[in-house]
């Protein structure tokens, strides 16, 4: 008997023995397996900070009376040029990029004026760039980088392109940018009168979507190779409506369902070689006729279609003069780059040391030859109205 209670409780310690170290070992397998998982996750991923959410940027920066009534000008101005209700010459110049917002806000008030001076013959809307698509690496722009220093102050780079495009529009000047990463609009669209998505981004699904819920007109770009083509599909795909992920005024993941948009339209920037002449034009046309949009078009004065070389805009602008004297009807406008001094400037660079006016990304025009350009242009336009 007592040999039997002894057989007994030697099985129960055995049995607990057992027990707690196959608990043991299932632990360790535990911790095991959430090191495993932890390895999937986030593995080059350094930091994640947390932004204000758009609803809570706009209820800081709001919009007044004054700058809503100057973007739905602004935005059914556009609208009427490429449709053919308005005659006059739609005019997108501005800073190929913005990287200083004093200088920007200097150049805005001479544009405004100048705006006012030349509204019968030309609309004049200021290029206000804030995204930079990058070939490779580089300065992604303001809202990327505001302090130009590798510190990607998104927050403050948000909030300071939002303040400076209520200060344009304060003054009575529409404003122009182009859309680049899909949560940005979230923040700006409201204050944009016309948006373009460029040449780097015109075969991407994201940006087509993006487009046919923004609430301005929309010019899609050539690709850097000069393909009319893809420009062509993007603006038929953004007509229609999408759904997609994105988020809503208060940052939260959601789908959005768009309606699509009316007002997408090509814009000739060169490729290979430029396509401003009037046999690209002609080209271009014909590719717009088989899809079956509007016959409207914007021809960019920069990029490839000036060589990337400031003093070669004035050529391409004569150019477009002329063909409007000949009798076109397709181009509807033109974009410029200008800024305050001419060229540009070599970056990175101590931000201290950086030339006031001066572009940090692709050469501009000075403001003396802007003035000029757009003064012949509307000399022009008035006596075709005649």
């Amino acid at each position: 008997m007592r040999k039997s209670a002894g057989i007994y409780r030697y099985g129960c310690s055995l049995y607990i023995a057992v027990f707690f170290i196959l608990q043991a070992m299932n632990f360790n397998d535990d911790i095991i397996d959430v090191k495993r998982m932890e390895q999937l996750h986030d593995l080059r991923v350094s930091r994640i900070i947390r932004l204000s959410s758009p609803r809570a940027l706009k209820e800081r920066l709001p919009v007044d009376e004054k700058v809503a009534a100057t973007v739905i000008t602004g935005r059914r101005e556009v609208e009427n040029i490429l449709t053919g209700k308005d005659s006059r010459m739609l005019v997108i110049v501005g800073p190929c990029s913005i990287h200083d917002t004093n200088s920007a806000l200097e150049y805005a008030a001479r544009l405004s004026a100048l705006r006012t001076e030349l509204q019968s013959d030309l609309c004049i809307v200021m290029r206000v760039y804030f995204e930079k698509p990058r070939t490779t690496i580089g300065w992604k722009g303001f809202i990327n980088d505001p302090h130009l220093d590798d510190t990607y102050d998104i927050e403050h780079g948000l909030f300071y392109a939002r303040k400076l495009l209520l200060e344009i529009n304060q003054m009575g000047l529409p404003a122009a940018t182009e859309f680049l990463d899909p949560i940005s609009p979230q923040y700006v669209a409201d204050v944009v009168s016309w948006a373009a998505i460029g040449a780097r981004t015109i075969e991407s699904q994201t940006h087509r979507q993006m487009a046919s819920g923004l609430s301005m007109p929309v010019g899609f770009k050539n690709s850097t190779d000069g393909r009319i083509n893809v420009a062509v599909d993007a603006i038929r795909s953004a007509m229609h409506p999408h759904s997609f992920l994105g988020i809503d005024p208060d940052g939260h993941s959601s789908v959005i369902t768009t309606k699509g948009n009316p007002y997408g339209h090509l814009v000739l920037r060169g490729g290979d070689k430029p396509n401003f002449d009037a046999k690209s034009i002609a080209a271009a046309e014909s590719w717009i006729a088989k899809a079956g949009l509007e016959q409207s078009l914007i021809v960019d004065c920069s990029h490839a279609n000036s060589g990337k070389k400031h003093e070669q805009q004035l050529k391409v602008w004569e150019d477009i003069l002329k063909q409007k004297t000949d009798g076109n009807k397709s181009i509807a406008g033109v974009m410029i780059e200008s800024n305050i001094c001419a060229g540009n400037q070599p970056f990175p660079e101590d931000p201290d040391k950086l030339r006031y006016g001066v572009s940090i990304t692709d050469e501009c025009i000075s403001w003396e030859e802007t003035e000029r350009m757009l003064r012949e242009g509307a000399g022009v336009m008035h006596n075709l109205a005649r």
